[in-house]
């Protein structure tokens, strides 16, 4: 029992007898079922979870968190199962520990998916008790401080996993303490010799800055007593991994990261923390932009504090943080302070732990969109950004956003329909671009049309989790529905004369079952991505040895497919063009002219591949046109060409320029058209032009 008795003294400070009696059970059946066990260190293997124990005893958590903890490995490792701890300890411990245990009787096809999984199921259950996100992360914290005895490969993944996931957690969570410790110990096993070159520089550093933090902090003491504020003020301390990020993202030396002194002051009250900042814009002159009002709008973590730059004595740049000693306490213990557990959530509940609860309702969401335990892994550490913005609607509402949020963003984060209606956006009531990071502070208005839907280019500049889930989740939506009605219509035509409403349902079931389906629609869906063939399909409907449609009857393409169609940009096809599609597995089909060079071998080697198209008589839509334009390149003459292609209805989406011979010129643009016509006389509009010279449908040659 003597490993049980440090923990004991702990729990004795601030849990009754019967709660400690209990924990102390849990311990005993811990240590029976790690008997024998040992660590990687030599030590056995039960001085472990009493470590974590006391990692979370530190934080003054419930009995049940604690006894979880101490039982945390023995699902994993041992004979126990959930439902005899339950039974032993109750339910909520059982379904800690369960939440806490990784997937070891489960089989993979790799490494990786495990991992993945692993990491879904644990945030699954965090979502229904923050607790078990507690237990791991002090788990972790334990591991890492005890990663010495490890191979060197091993603790370089380990360090990574806890930089890219469990430190921006315990960040997300508020609880500073942990993820300071966690980021260093990640740091120095990543990377030990960075690591012992930057200690070694901070302790050189931070000798010969004693004289300066000690004259200033009296200064800043003398000044807060001069209008009697009661005041604790410190020097603040950054850590290694702290200077080491600084020093790698914004590319600065070392004595300039140094040369910023950071001072916490800490009061009684919240009107206590503004006088203070008045005191010190009053001692000190602020450096403009650089103040922060953490306690008017926290962080999304709920951190609260008044942050602020000022010219220091001899001038040497001073941050201050103002905070309360509430606020104080909860910058370093975030979701885990003043805890006390309650299944009827209520008012008392600290700020951390609402916006966490509201973290973890995004998370739901995030999994309920996920395809894969990879994509959700992708869209949680998207999540994780550090930073945030916080911008407002037109009625004032504040939305908080991760930095370098888009409009887009935004949208999705008002309402997940706003998003997928979105057309435009006015920030200041002026007309801005959807692409472009939003600030600070902006009033943002989105503009919404009921017939708009998600752009697949969205995905190339959003950053938050929820609206590149919701984006991917609707376009892979829309785009399996497209599959199925392209699948259709290709069925149709490879049945020819035969009407697929008129086959036996005994056939299609059999067919379906053949071709390892689970329903007829998800055969089509996969005939319109290009999985399945047509013709084969329609072979195997018939019986193999039918005769199928002849091939002059065509697939009629009407421009609005969507996802499943795209137009080859090495012939750029265009309404009335003679067309054939290729198809493509996972992709649908691509429409090329019938001539392009391109296709030659394809038509030779795959003809399965190759269908011949017509354009539909309903064609509509904008298409890509491609000219070649031989031109006398005198002043203001590629004006004169753009504004010719403007007053023809057209619009120029790329324009090359190339010198054939003393100012002569090919000019190469792609334009928007609507079909042959109207090419046509954007053609002979340019040939008017007294510069140019020729005038031609221009074909790059590129490889499929």
């Amino acid at each position: 029992m003597y490993l049980f008795e440090g923990l004991k003294q702990k729990l004795e400070a601030y849990l009754p007898p019967d709660k400690v009696a209990e924990t102390q059970r849990a311990f005993i059946v811990a240590r029976d079922a790690h008997s024998g066990q040992m660590r990687s260190s030599g030590d056995p293997y039960i001085t472990h979870p009493v470590a974590v124990a006391g990692i979370l005893a530190d934080m003054h958590l419930d009995h049940e968190t604690l006894m979880a903890a101490l039982l945390h490995d023995v699902i994993e490792d041992t004979h126990h199962d959930k439902e005899g701890l339950s039974k032993q300890f109750g339910e909520t411990v059982g379904e800690l520990v369960e939440g806490v245990s990784k997937l070891e009787k489960i089989h993979f096809s790799s490494t990786q998916e495990a991992q993945a999984e692993n990491f879904r199921k644990m945030m699954m259950a965090m979502v229904q008790d923050i607790r078990v996100i507690l237990i791991k992360l002090a788990d972790r914290t334990h591991n890492m401080r005890t990663l010495g005895s490890l191979r060197p490969d091993k603790r370089r993944r380990i360090a990574r996993e806890t930089l890219e996931i469990y430190s921006p957690i315990a960040h997300r969570l508020g609880i500073h303490d942990i993820k300071n410790e966690l980021e260093d110990l990640g740091f120095q096993a990543m990377y030990p010799m960075r690591y012992r070159a930057l200690k070694s520089a901070v302790k050189q550093a931070r000798g010969n800055r004693k004289e300066i933090i000690e004259n200033t902090r009296k200064e800043v003491e003398t000044r807060l007593k001069a209008v009697a504020i009661n005041a604790v003020v410190s020097g603040r301390e950054k850590h290694l991994y702290s200077i080491y990020s600084k020093m790698k993202n914004k590319e600065l030396m070392f004595n300039e990261v140094m040369d910023i002194y950071a001072f916490r002051v800490v009061v009684d009250s919240v009107d206590h923390c503004y006088r203070a900042l008045g005191a010190m814009h009053g001692l000190y002159k602020p450096i403009e932009s650089r103040f922060k009002d953490y306690i008017a709008i926290p962080r999304t973590n709920g951190y609260q504090s008044l942050h602020t730059s000022l010219i220091g004595p001899h001038g040497i740049p001073v941050e201050i943080q103002i905070r309360t000693q509430d606020m104080d306490h909860m910058a370093d213990k975030g979701v885990a302070a003043h805890w006390v557990y309650k299944d009827n959530k209520d008012s008392n509940d600290t700020t951390a732990q609402v916006r966490a609860r509201k973290w973890m309702q995004s998370l739901i969401e995030l999994q309920q969109s996920a395809s894969s335990s990879f994509e959700f892994i992708e869209n949680v550490k998207t999540d994780l950004f550090p930073d945030e913005i916080y911008v407002f609607t037109p009625d004032g509402r504040i939305i908080e956003l991760p930095l370098g949020a888009t409009a887009v963003d935004f949208a999705y984060a008002v309402h997940t329909d706003v998003g997928n209606s979105c057309v435009g956006v006015k920030v200041e009531r002026r007309t801005f671009s959807l692409s472009k990071p939003l600030e600070n502070g902006q009033t943002v208005e989105i503009i919404t049309s009921p017939r708009a839907k998600p752009n697949a280019n969205w995905l190339n500049f959003v950053v938050s989790a929820k609206a590149r889930s919701r984006i991917r989740h609707y376009l892979k939506t829309q785009r399996s529905e497209e599959a199925e009605v392209m699948g259709n219509r290709l069925l149709r035509h490879a049945l020819g004369k035969v009407k697929l409403d008129k086959l036996p349902q005994a056939d299609i079931d059999r067919v379906v079952l053949e071709t390892k389906h689970d329903s007829f629609a998800e055969l089509l869906a996969d005939i319109g991505l290009g999985n399945e063939l047509s013709a084969i399909v329609a072979r195997r409907l018939l019986g193999e040895n039918t005769k199928l449609t002849d091939k002059q009857n065509k697939v009629a393409i009407r421009g609005t497919e969507g996802l499943l169609v795209s137009y080859a940009r090495c012939c750029h096809p265009i309404p009335n063009d003679e067309i054939v599609a290729i198809l493509s597995p996972g992709k649908g089909m691509t429409i090329h002219q019938n001539g392009c060079s391109n296709i030659r071998k394809l038509s030779k080697e795959e003809p399965h591949r190759v269908l011949v198209m017509q354009w539909g008589e309903d064609v509509s839509g904008d298409f890509h046109a491609a000219l070649r334009i031989e031109l006398i390149n005198h002043q203001g003459t590629l004006a004169t060409l753009t504004n010719t292609v403007a007053r023809c209805g057209s619009n120029i989406v790329g324009l090359q320029t190339e010198e054939k011979e003393s100012n002569v010129y090919y000019i190469d643009i792609e334009l928007t058209i609507k079909n042959r016509l109207q090419l046509a006389n954007v053609m002979r509009r340019i040939r008017t032009m007294p510069e140019v010279q020729r005038v031609s449908r221009h074909s790059q040659a590129k490889q499929n």
